[in-house]
């Protein structure tokens, strides 16, 4: 992509309203703008980082066995009077009527209407276990909306839901998640750490919330210091395998958010120099709650002996949109974000430092097109800024890698390869430099 035709209305001040780090440079580096209270456009930049994180949580639930569907973000009120849920909900939920005086609601979340999918599909213990996810906009009508995309009122989700006979095959699905959320947010370059938490308005009795340490976090959070560099399982994890002794790695050691912490069990189970106390910022969240839908909304399916079985259900949330904020608050410093290359919008600044010299023009021209060639994702600065414009834009943005073409350098054989992460810089010949970037990326794609 040449960036004078990309949209990258970059801001060199910060505004007033943002809070924290992340809501900050997501409006400085043109990732968001914001159309209402809580309620943002995605810009170019921002979209290609949505779509990225989007499709990481995609292939991890499709690699532990869930199905993707689609399901509208307007849903019929009269599937949340039958689970009991539309009067409870409160005022977080926006409900409207159609042209008929119809009562509908913005889903703020789908379990009434996948247990309506599924009672109405759904007959034969034959056709269980089901897990069925979607990714798509919720609505929750905060009181207070801030920090930007952190705490919006409108955000992109990934909600899987969870169909068994019995309990013991309902806590395999719920292990099942909890291994996918692991590899889902490691291969984000996060370091989330699984803790007890309160099951909220969702119900149930058991919950974990996936959480990742930032000194912005809305909760506070307790926990074993080992747990922060817990071993992620490998991608050739068997999901249909024995998940027992990864789940117990991951839980026998202390970690609870706030509603569920008890410090003396905290002092009694974990060494002074162990214990973790930091705020914390919730990226998922999973659920076993039985039939607390299944039962109220009447599905039921035949069981092996011919008697009429309520099925056990779970749900299993990531905060795709929020993803992306939680990732600039554990990766960046005072220029900038430090994007991870998997979830980048773009793996490499290709940065002209003098557009219209012809020595450099094709230099940057040839690099930009092997690098296409390989397979990565290049944005050239094509445009006459000066060079620490130039170099500013791309430090905010933070692509992961810069290559850097001028005539100076042209002129010795060389370019520059600067790694965003480390600061790192190493001049090269045009040709090595290119081989060298397409190493880094291709390692760095795949983190774990």
């Amino acid at each position: 992509m040449l960036l004078s035709r990309y949209f990258l209305p970059v801001l060199r001040e910060t505004p007033k309203e943002a809070e924290i780090v992340s809501h900050q440079l997501m409006l400085r580096s043109a990732m968001i703008r914001q159309s209402a209270a809580g309620i943002y456009s995605w810009l170019p930049l921002g979209y290609r980082v949505l779509r990225k994180i989007e499709q990481i949580v995609r292939e991890e639930q499709d690699r532990a066995g869930a199905i993707e569907l689609l399901m509208p973000t307007l849903q019929s009120a009269d599937i949340w009077r039958q689970s009991g849920r539309y009067e409870d909900y409160g005022k977080e939920m926006l409900r409207i009527q159609d042209r008929h005086e119809r009562d509908l609601l913005y889903g703020p979340t789908n379990e009434e209407l996948i247990t309506e999918i599924f009672r109405e599909s759904v007959k034969s213990y034959k056709d269980l276990p089901k897990n069925l996810y979607h990714i798509q906009w919720k609505f929750r009508d905060e009181i207070r909306p801030r920090f930007g995309v952190m705490r919006g009122r409108e955000f992109l989700m990934k909600d899987a839901y969870s169909f068994d006979l019995t309990v013991d095959g309902a806590r395999l699905a719920y292990n099942r998640m909890f291994v996918a959320y692991l590899r889902t947010f490691a291969r984000m370059g996060l370091k989330s750490i699984p803790m007890a938490a309160d099951t909220g308005p969702i119900g149930g009795d058991l919950s974990h919330e996936f959480i990742i340490l930032a000194d912005t976090g809305e909760s506070q959070v307790y926990c074993h210091k080992d747990l922060i560099e817990g071993q992620v399982p490998a991608a050739d994890i068997d999901f249909d395998g024995d998940l027992g002794p990864i789940i117990k790695a991951w839980t026998s050691k202390y970690a609870a958010t706030d509603e569920k912490h008890d410090p003396k069990r905290f002092e009694a189970e974990v060494p002074a120099a162990k214990r973790v106390s930091a705020r914390g910022i919730e990226v998922g969240h999973i659920f076993f709650f039985g039939t607390k839908y299944s039962e109220p909304m009447g599905a039921k399916v035949q069981g092996p002996d011919g008697n009429m079985v309520t099925p056990q259900m779970g749900s299993y949330g990531v905060g795709v949109s929020r993803l992306a904020g939680a990732i600039i608050e554990a990766s960046h410093d005072e220029a900038g974000i430090v994007w991870p290359v998997s979830v980048a919008p773009f793996e490499v600044a290709l940065i002209n430092l003098k557009v219209g010299d012809k020595a450099t023009d094709e230099a940057a021209t040839a690099i930009y097109q092997k690098l296409r060639q390989a397979g990565i994702e290049v944005l050239l600065d094509d445009t006459d800024e000066r060079a620490g414009a130039k170099f500013a834009t791309m430090d905010l943005i933070g692509l992961p890698f810069q290559l850097i073409v001028g005539p100076r350098g042209l002129k010795q054989g060389e370019v520059e390869v600067k790694d965003r992460k480390t600061g790192e810089r190493v001049s090269l010949s045009p040709e090595a430099a290119v081989n060298r970037l397409i190493a880094s990326i291709e390692s760095r794609r795949s983190l774990v």
